[in-house]
């Protein structure tokens, strides 16, 4: 496709277009880094991108650019193809997906499919091979079920949902429209509910289920817990990372995201928004306000008010512990000074 050709495609797009110059017109086939592309390649740049030396040197056929007039000058005087945008990452998406529209490797029932009694199956979907449907399961119109796929009794999966390989569904979940689920994901593994009695652990039957409201995406090898009543509920248009543990009778919000080996125990209530760096904790039952940032490896055991960003174990108000963390090495020499100023009385 033809820069030109780009170009009239992200003028429908959301990514704001503002101005444009063609220039030698490249035939783009791909993307690229600023620093890492060819001259069959487009690439991006975003507004405050300290890359304006790799921008002056790089070789791709086409950028992307925030509206700044020293970044469009460089590339007129390079005679590269540009185009100036409010929201470069974003255009560099749309043209992604226009120049590499999804794709799948098969269409139709594959003769291996399982399938149980009273299924319910949509018009426009493809199931690949040696998946299995149970039991009074409903499966919306376009949705993708990638081979070895198990869906139990009485789920349902609303339109235009892709599950990829491997992937569980457990009974009596329900799966909203346009969600995806990545290879290896479990939805409605039992939760970890186990009574401590004299004679050992006696466990908690896991009678709830699973619901994801619509456009939610689950990573790969993760799993989220129903619990022993009711329902785990994960809000419309949430985003989950790969080997993501959401436990037993969570809640979140609308439009959450977790990063990589975030693990949120039972209980646990989000609302709109919460973003979890990588490998934040969230202990059980604690509720977490709308908007609130936590950091990496951040330990959350107390409510979080809304609209906040927190660091550290346990977790607190970010530039608290930026200010802590400063400290944190000296603190042998400050426990000396006072030592020296306070000696311990004479025994």
């Amino acid at each position: 496709m033809h820069f030109s050709e780009l170009i009239s495609a992200l003028q429908n797009g959301q990514a704001g277009l503002q101005s444009h110059q063609i220039g030698r017109d490249p035939k783009i086939s791909s993307g690229a880094s600023i620093d890492n592309g060819g001259p069959n390649q487009i690439s991006f740049l975003e507004k405050g991108n300290l890359l304006e030396k790799e921008l002056q040197n790089t070789k791709v056929g086409a950028v992307l650019l925030p509206p700044e007039e020293h970044l469009i000058k460089i590339v007129q005087r390079m005679n590269i193809s540009w185009a100036a945008l409010n929201d470069p990452r974003l255009g560099f998406a749309e043209t992604l997906e226009i120049l590499h529209p999804r794709k799948h490797h098969f269409t139709g029932v594959h003769p291996s499919v399982i399938f149980g009694d009273q299924v319910t199956i949509g018009e426009k979907v493809s199931i690949g091979a040696n998946v299995y449907i149970g039991n009074k399961t409903v499966i919306g119109n376009g949705v993708v079920i990638y081979p070895g796929v198990v869906i139990y009794d009485d789920v349902v999966v609303g339109d235009g949902t892709e599950i990829y390989a491997n992937a569980v569904v457990n009974t009596s979940s329900r799966i909203g429209k346009n969600c995806v689920l990545q290879p290896s994901a479990i939805i409605g593994s039992e939760g970890f509910g186990f009574i401590p009695t004299v004679n050992g652990w006696r466990k908690m039957p896991q009678t709830g289920y699973v619901v994801l409201e619509d456009s939610v995406e689950v990573g790969a090898a993760t799993t989220i817990d129903r619990p022993c009543v009711g329902q785990t509920l994960i809000g419309a248009g949430s985003k989950i990372d790969n080997l993501v543990q959401i436990g037993h009778g969570v809640t979140t919000g609308k439009n959450c995201a977790f990063a990589s080996q975030v693990g949120i125990a039972g209980g646990a209530q989000l609302g709109n928004g919460v973003i979890l760096a990588g490998q934040v904790g969230v202990a059980n039952r604690v509720k977490i306000g709308n908007n609130v940032v936590a950091s990496s490896k951040s330990g959350l055991h107390t409510d979080i008010d809304p609209n906040q960003t927190v660091s550290g174990f346990p977790a607190l108000p970010h530039r608290v512990w930026l200010r802590c963390s400063t400290i944190f090495s000296k603190l042998p020499e400050i426990a000396k000074t006072l030592r020296d100023i306070n000696p311990p009385s004479p025994q």
